[in-house]
């Protein structure tokens, strides 16, 4: 992130020129997200997800996250232009941002599945508390003249947010991969029922999961850790070997869709870069 205005500068005029920035944008729209996703929820616990409101509100978070997304897209590549590093459309398509982006806009145009929000307001509530303590904070209270060049000097609400993403954020990272994983089965609940582009958006999800399995290890773990759950629960005597079988089978296609989908297969074992975080 660009360093906060110079501490010199009055407060109206630090506020005005952080407002300037991408960066600004780029939190504006996490924070829109989260108020979009938190207006949606409210409509879904209170039966009115049918609403106007309810279908504004869930609208409004993707085209936040397609926003979001989007502005770090155009930033990595404005980067890569400048350093004359343009890639190619496998380095597009191993970056997580520009995964997040494509998925947002197909969730913008697609039928409500409240599901699909969550991951991307889980997210934006790290960045918007990164972005606030990085940014906001030291733009508002700028560390005194005294303090040594190079030196941070933490107010307590800095503090407080670096412990905060410290202490949750592998454990948010986790409850998202274990949304994405609800979410799969969500989406091919949808299609089973022949649901209005289920089909398509099965497709679609399907590729994007895929990546996150081959680039996530947080959606890794918990694959693991889920599988690990059914076996022990089909393990018992009382599951009917039928069960067991089918427990089998799905796992075996799971398995061999996975190998035939390992785009590391077809690029001769190249090494690949380490694909960026999403933003």
């Amino acid at each position: 992130m660009a360093p906060p205005p110079p501490a010199t500068l009055p407060l109206g005029q630090r506020l005005a020129a952080l407002a300037q920035t991408l960066q600004f944008a780029w939190f504006a729209g996490h924070v829109t997200l989260l108020l979009a996703t938190l207006r949606y929820t409210l409509s879904y616990f209170t039966l009115n997800y049918n609403s106007r409101w309810a279908s504004f509100s869930y609208r409004l978070a993707f085209l936040s996250a397609c926003v979001t997304y989007g502005i770090v897209v155009y930033k990595a590549y404005r980067a890569r232009m400048r350093t004359g590093k343009q890639g190619g459309v496998l380095a597009l398509a191993t970056d997580e941002n520009v995964q997040y982006l494509i998925m947002a806009l197909v969730w913008l145009f697609s039928r409500q599945i409240p599901l699909a929000v969550t991951p991307f307001a889980v997210y934006s509530i790290f960045h918007v508390a990164t972005y606030v303590r990085s940014n906001l904070l030291p733009t508002i209270q700028p560390p005194p003249a005294s303090t040594p060049a190079g030196a941070k000097q933490a107010s307590g609400a800095s503090e407080a947010i670096g412990k905060f993403i410290k202490e949750y954020y592998d454990m948010s990272m986790t409850l998202v991969a274990m949304l994405e994983i609800g979410l799969w089965f969500r989406v091919v609940g949808s299609a089973l029922l022949f649901q209005k582009g289920s089909w398509i958006l099965l497709v679609v999800y399907t590729v994007f999961f895929r990546a996150r399995v081959a680039q996530s290890s947080f959606v890794q773990e918990a694959i693991h850790s889920l599988t690990a759950r059914i076996d022990a629960q089909l393990a018992n005597q009382s599951t009917p070997p039928a069960a067991r079988n089918a427990w089998g089978t799905f796992k075996g296609i799971i398995r061999q869709a996975a190998d035939a989908t390992d785009i590391r297969k077809y690029v001769g074992g190249q090494q690949q870069g380490v694909p960026k975080k999403a933003q």
